[in-house]
């Protein structure tokens, strides 16, 4: 799914007024499902434009972490916690110290900006939850099991208790 965005260049009443506006556009399969309904909208909300620049942004729709995904990451930290006698929040903040970090620079000095995880998307968490199982194993010999595994149940049922 993509969506469309209008946003006002310099038109300050366009901005405050319509700025926004979304029209959602579904492809699939390479064919756009709604084509008509978003064409009549674009048209209707071009059409209430005064003179002047705009520009006009098209994004794909991203669907944000689920709370499956979120309760799955706080499981495998309470094992970890329990298992490494490290505090779950600080086993949070190393992982998200670890892979969600980048590097930039602010006033000419190069700053570590770390993000947490609550602004992943369901991709961006999937990848996040596999680094950490990965890491569990080979940094601290722990093998954290997947929802779908054999033991996953017994996992699930000591954990849960600790988050």
């Amino acid at each position: 799914m993509m969506s469309l965005l209008l946003t006002a260049g310099k038109d300050r009443h366009f901005k405050t007024k319509y700025m926004a506006k979304t029209i959602k556009i579904v492809k699939q399969n390479g064919i756009l499902l709604n084509k008509e309904i978003a064409a009549e909208r674009l048209e209707s909300m071009l059409s209430m434009l005064s003179n002047g620049e705009y520009s006009l942004t098209i994004s794909r729709i991203v669907k944000k972490r689920t709370l499956d995904q979120n309760r799955l990451m706080w499981l495998r930290y309470a094992c970890i916690e329990k298992e490494t006698e490290t505090p779950k929040e600080d086993v949070h903040d190393y992982y998200c110290m670890k892979f969600l970090s980048r590097k930039t620079v602010i006033n000419g000095i190069e700053q570590t900006i770390t993000s947490g995880t609550s602004k992943l998307s369901t991709l961006g968490m999937k990848d996040f939850l596999d680094k950490v199982q990965a890491d569990a194993l080979t940094e601290f010999g722990i093998k954290l099991p997947d929802p779908g595994d054999l033991y996953w149940k017994e996992f699930e049922e000591y954990y849960k208790h600790f988050i």
